[in-house]
């Protein structure tokens, strides 16, 4: 693992076009390493774990600006592919406006949500598939757990079974305590700028082709979330399977036909010439 500017960076691959891998949560450091890893077969790829929560507030720029040092020192004159999973997704959308012309193309798997309806409607799916006993697990935590990020990956833990349809056992990434407190602070920056109306208007800006990865089981709508983004970013390709929740590589019935598509997508789409090769071309 290396380091940029406090950000941890892990690599994979050693030949191959380069694509980056942007985590969700926020404050989730490693949990997208099995998404990683299973491109390094064909690209480079990096998986840089977002800032934590510090002396600074966290901020949507802030992880943008991160993401920006990463490819101006990493990649050269080539414009990554981005590859982003939940808020990595949506982290990824929102580098893409602010630096349309240093990003390749973008993947969203299991994408979080841009407004007020598809919020709703993702917590109305929560509930429905919370049961009394779940219901009750999940309020002792407060009891159990005295740190709010220890108590936080407990929870997610316990509500593998609300995200996920038929998960296939793996072994647990090392990574970094769930960063409660940058949590709220970058998710609290993000809705924010929605109820501001910058996000999702500022991704007409992008340029790159978009696909859109999606569980029909996963308590994201995706369907919903699809249409807040298509009047933005009328270039989006959208694919949904069923049997599958927020995190298709894990997914039993359709693991391997995800990362067969996430690959051919992503080499039929990242461009191999320089940006500087690209300006001269007539």
């Amino acid at each position: 693992m290396s380091e940029i500017e406090g950000i941890k960076v892990r690599e994979y691959g050693g030949s191959g076009p380069m694509v980056i891998v942007v985590h969700g949560g926020p404050g989730a450091p490693g949990h997208a390493g099995p998404l990683a890893r299973g491109l390094a077969d064909c690209f480079r790829v990096l998986e840089p774990w977002q800032r934590r929560s510090g002396d600074e507030r966290l901020s949507v720029a802030g992880h943008v600006a991160d993401l920006h040092e990463l490819i101006e020192s990493r990649c050269g004159d080539i414009r990554p592919g981005l590859v982003g999973e939940s808020w990595g997704a949506m982290l990824a959308l929102a580098y893409a406006a602010a630096h349309p012309d240093r990003t390749g193309p973008i993947v969203l798997v299991g994408c979080g949500t841009f407004d007020p309806a598809s919020r709703a409607r993702l917590q109305t799916i929560l509930d429905e598939r919370t049961d009394n006993e779940l219901r009750q697990r999940l309020k002792n935590l407060a009891q159990e757990y005295s740190d709010p990020g220890e108590r936080m990956e407990k929870w997610y833990r316990l509500s593998e079974s609300v995200y996920v349809y038929d998960p296939i056992s793996e072994e647990e990434d090392i990574c970094e305590p769930f960063d409660f407190r940058g949590n709220s602070e970058s998710w609290g920056d993000m809705i924010r700028l929605q109820e501001e109306g910058v996000y999702p208007a500022a991704f007409a800006a992008i340029k790159s082709p978009v696909l859109m990865l999606h569980g029909a089981y996963d308590p994201h709508p995706g369907q919903m979330i699809r249409a807040s983004l298509e009047a933005y970013l009328p270039q989006l390709e959208y694919r949904q399977w069923d049997h599958c929740g927020h995190s298709p590589w894990r997914e039993r019935a359709v693991r391997e036909e995800f990362f067969a598509v996430l690959r051919e997508w992503l080499e039929r789409h990242i461009a191999t010439k320089p940006i500087s090769e690209e300006a001269d071309s007539p």
